[in-house]
Formats: structure tokens, sequence, C-alpha cells
């Protein structure tokens, strides 16, 4: 699946954290053909939320893919987001890749590290919100998601960690 050379997942280092807004903007979903969104949307609070303050709450957690040197994409959750939020128990996570880095399996690597980190963390469940239409949808619904609640463009996904 990976044939990349050098793919590493690890922790955000601090000196890291503001490409978040990068990777913020990259995980709002946009249909292709579509016009861009003004980078500005993740300025919208309930969008900022992902990343506020990111590394200052004690529940906050964020694994990047670097390759080459060069962080391409990341998976991260805090506590009491936003689209996704269920119940003030359950992170949420978000999860972004480079558009030239997608359709490589980096963003299951993410996933799959940042599900391990918050099991051993003895959280009991991960929420997440993903529009209908996201390819990563399906990618959601393989690692283990079910479908939580649906509204108008968007499934709010649940997975069970115990």
């Amino acid at each position: 699946l990976l044939k990349m050379k050098s793919l590493c997942i690890r922790l955000i280092e601090p000196s890291e954290e503001m490409l978040l807004t990068d990777f913020l903007y990259e995980a709002i979903f946009q249909p292709e053909g579509s016009a861009a969104l003004s980078r500005t949307v993740i300025q919208e609070p309930m969008v900022w939320a992902y990343v506020k303050d990111f590394g200052q709450r004690p529940d906050d957690v964020c694994f990047v893919a670097v390759i080459g040197g060069f962080v391409v994409g990341a998976a991260w959750s805090r506590m009491g987001c936003s689209y996704g939020k269920v119940d003030e128990k359950t992170p949420e996570i978000a999860l972004s890749v480079y558009p030239e880095y997608r359709g490589k399996g980096i963003g299951t690597a993410l996933l799959s590290a940042l599900l391990s980190h918050l099991r051993e963390k003895s959280y009991e469940k991960v929420s997440l919100s993903v529009d209908k239409s996201n390819f990563a949808s399906k990618m959601y619904l393989k690692a283990g998601f079910e479908v939580f609640e649906e509204r108008q463009q968007e499934l709010i996904m649940v997975k069970r960690l115990k």
C-alpha cells in the first residue's frame, strides 16, 4: 500500500504546530470542480476550534506524516471540539493529507497511529465529522467507524476503542 520512501509517522513537535492551520484548511472537504474556499474559512469559530491554542489542553494530541523531511499530513484530536462532538468524554479527530499525497495510504497510517494512542490513553470512543461525498468516509468505515448521526451534508461517525 505504501510504496513511498521513508514515510515516518510521529508525534508533532511544538515548532510544527503552526502547520495545523494549513492542515485544518486541507481537512475541509471541497468537491472537485468547485471554486476553492477562501483560506479565511478557518477563522470561523466552529472551524478554528480544531486548532485554537493547540497543545495547551491536556488531551490535545497530533501525529504527523513526514516524507523526505517534510510534514505531508496530520491527524489530531482534542476534547470538546466542534462539528463532530458527541459528548464531553469523547475526543474528536481531524485528519488531512496534502492533495498530492492522497490515495497512498498516508491517511490510514495516520489514523491508525492516532487511534492506537487514544486506545492506550483509555478513551472509550472517538468521533469525527465527514462530508457525505468525501472519499475519506470510506476510509473511516473501513477503520471501524459507524454512523452516529446523519445530517444534511455530513456524517457524524464514532468508533468504539474498547
